[in-house]
């Protein structure tokens, strides 16, 4: 059973006129995408810019709402959610981490790291564990007191991928996450997420113009004018 079932995805946008008395200009930055990706997978997703591939992982991860269309995540249509309920999921199912870490400057790397257990009201000695873990796991249990400005660019992503999945979510979903990292850096970062995914089993959506990283994961999707319009079939589940 796949882990996500994407259906006719639309997402539309109205934009304010050019000109005064015109009525707003309709943009649509998703066609009608369907796609099947099953547990454990590691999805790599490209295109050019303006493609849809930022608005479609938001979607995806219910950072957004589409105008129709439906996303399923374990059999379940997560767009039947409230608010509340959409909120619940983002936290628990699903971990984040985009080409800026947003990590905040005045906190450590372990401080950092337990913020989605801190924001599920995880008891902070349960959330400090689970977030020594994970920075242990991404190699930096030797920096945990360390605070953003102190550690280099690689290593202010594997906090942030520390966090991300803080709470072992099913599904990791990855903006550019080496966009801003050098080549030798970024290398470093893609084998990471691969041994991770082999470790943990978490499904991988990766949005990425690096194409070695792309060629290097065992799936890979393109996003243009809207529209899926390559990828491989997904493979077996492991």
């Amino acid at each position: 059973m796949p882990m996500l079932e994407v259906r006719g995805l639309v997402k539309t946008y109205l934009m304010a006129p050019e000109h005064a008395g015109r009525p707003p200009r309709r943009v649509e930055v998703l066609r009608g995408v369907d796609l099947d990706i099953l547990p454990g997978e590691m999805v790599a997703l490209t295109g050019p810019s303006g493609s849809g591939k930022s608005t479609f992982l938001n979607v995806l991860g219910a950072l957004d709402v589409p105008t129709a269309g439906e996303v399923r995540f374990e059999g379940e249509a997560i767009f039947g959610r409230d608010e509340a309920g959409l909120a619940a999921f983002r936290n628990e199912a699903v971990g984040f981490i985009f080409q800026s870490h947003h990590l905040l400057p005045e906190f450590t790397a372990l401080e950092n790291a337990t913020m989605p257990a801190l924001i599920r009201r995880a008891p902070r000695a349960e959330a400090r564990r689970a977030a020594l873990e994970m920075l242990d796991l991404v190699g930096l249990g030797d920096r945990t007191d360390h605070r953003p400005g102190e550690l280099s660019g690689g290593e202010q992503q594997r906090v942030a991928l520390a966090r991300a999945l803080c709470l072992k979510p099913r599904l990791l979903l990855a903006d550019e996450p080496t966009g801003n990292l050098d080549p030798a850096t970024a290398e470093g970062i893609h084998r990471l997420l691969a041994d991770l995914n082999a470790r943990l089993g978490i499904t991988m959506v990766i949005v990425t113009h690096n194409e070695q990283l792309a060629d290097a994961l065992p799936r890979r999707l393109r996003l243009s004018a809207g529209r899926i319009v390559q990828g491989p079939a997904a493979a077996p589940a492991v």
